[in-house]
């Protein structure tokens, strides 16, 4: 019977437990006195990452749990699977609230500024942890989608901001990417857009982000999309030249807990891995079928590879078509952190810290987010336009155009 936890450890993140485990049972003591009888409010929590970091920081029994999500049903699914488990039922709060809503609604505001902190006379949250974003590099496909993504991971963003700058958190928390380390594509850009932005806050509240790898199996992924086409019975598809590094879906919530509660004012985390750990998205693709019982069947073109599976037989044979990556923003490498930035190496076992960052200035992210607003409002604005002003806000922001998506293949 096929299980995807012990697949992931073997054959994608190649080891036994979690690297983080050292770290978390080390600091147990400092994570208790943080997070124990805290309310906490998680933006985004029925997303991968954002129910990883709800399990992780369970254990360490925080007073209230607020999860704020857009997706209904994935909220009532992350619901069913903690109130019906072994390892996380008795610690869900008698204050647990999920609400399928707009982190930028109306709604939304009120919710916030009518909210009691447990055991005090101050409104809000102690702890804020945001996962809301647009995470991949297919939302770039045309001026609309940029919007979407910029609204999401930049001009929103800066309303919560503001709002959490009347009832300021003890700490807040919003996870960023490797891609934001010398960005060649906007989600990249506007992750390292964000950093300068909550970083801009960090006079009112501490705030902190971390900068990691692929999560294996999120959803909306390349590798659960595997899953989903051997369920539907069709071929799977991968870039050939395309390595990653990945951590599990256990790991992402870890490194996320251990920087939000860790981290000092303005502290970048990010796993210490090296390119040896790294994997590809045909390598896993192929471990997977294997793992199920099939062989690869190599196909020349995606015609070939779908004509292949709607005839697909019982057998073992199973169509794959692997091809380069020939689509705007894939970037060759990945990199957690560019020259200039002072890292700690010493403080964690498995966790690297990039400190020392400045406060930005805070009028040249507003005129940023300005200028973008009124590029969108005008009606002949173009992705060209926006990528222009991206750059001129981040001179090493090197945009990958090749004019084809990711939308356009399997």
């Amino acid at each position: 019977m096929f299980n995807l936890e012990s697949f992931i450890n073997k054959y994608v993140i190649k080891r036994d437990r979690s690297m983080f485990a050292v770290d978390v049972e080390t600091n147990k003591v400092a994570l208790s006195e943080k997070i124990g009888g805290k309310s906490v409010l998680v933006i985004g929590g029925a997303g991968s990452i954002g129910s990883s970091f709800i399990r992780s920081i369970l254990l360490f029994d925080p007073a209230e749990l607020v999860i704020v999500d857009t997706n209904e049903n994935a909220l009532t699914e992350l619901t069913r699977s903690l109130r019906s488990s072994d390892k996380f039922a008795k610690h869900v709060p008698e204050v647990y609230l999920p609400y399928p809503m707009d982190y930028n609604s109306v709604t939304f505001r009120r919710m916030f500024e009518n909210h009691m902190r447990e055991g005090s006379d101050y409104h809000g949250f102690d702890i804020v942890a945001n996962f809301s974003a647009h995470k991949h590099v297919r939302s770039e496909k045309d001026i609309y989608s940029v919007e979407a993504l910029l609204r999401n991971n930049v001009i929103n963003a800066k309303g919560l901001l503001d709002l959490l700058s009347s009832n300021p958190p003890e700490t807040y928390f919003c996870v960023s990417t490797d891609k934001a380390a010398n960005p060649v594509n906007i989600m990249g850009a506007s992750k390292r857009i964000m950093e300068d932005l909550i970083f801009a806050y960090s006079d009112r509240f501490p705030v902190k982000t971390a900068r990691f790898a692929n999560v294996a199996f999120s959803n909306g992924s390349l590798p659960a999309g595997f899953l989903e086409r051997i369920n539907h019975h069709q071929p799977l598809s991968a870039p050939s030249d395309v390595k990653r590094y990945f951590v599990s879906p256990e790991e992402s919530g870890q490194i996320c807990m251990l920087s939000a509660m860790l981290g000092g004012n303005r502290n970048i985390f990010f796993p210490k891995l090296d390119e040896a750990q790294m994997t590809s998205f045909d390598k896993i693709a192929e471990d997977l079928l294997r793992s199920m019982g099939f062989e690869p069947d190599y196909c020349d073109g995606d015609e070939e590879a779908i004509s292949k599976a709607a005839h697909m037989s019982s057998g073992k044979s199973y169509p794959v078509h692997f091809s380069k990556s020939d689509t705007s923003g894939e970037k060759s490498f990945e990199e957690f952190y560019i020259e200039g930035e002072t890292l700690d190496m010493s403080r964690f076992t498995s966790l690297g810290v990039i400190t020392d960052k400045a406060i930005p200035d805070k009028d040249r992210i507003t005129d940023l987010i300005n200028s973008l607003d009124r590029s969108f409002d005008r009606p002949n604005c173009t992705k060209t336009d926006i990528v222009g002003i991206l750059m001129d806000y981040l001179p090493n922001f090197e945009h990958i155009e090749t004019g084809k998506s990711l939308d356009g293949k399997m």
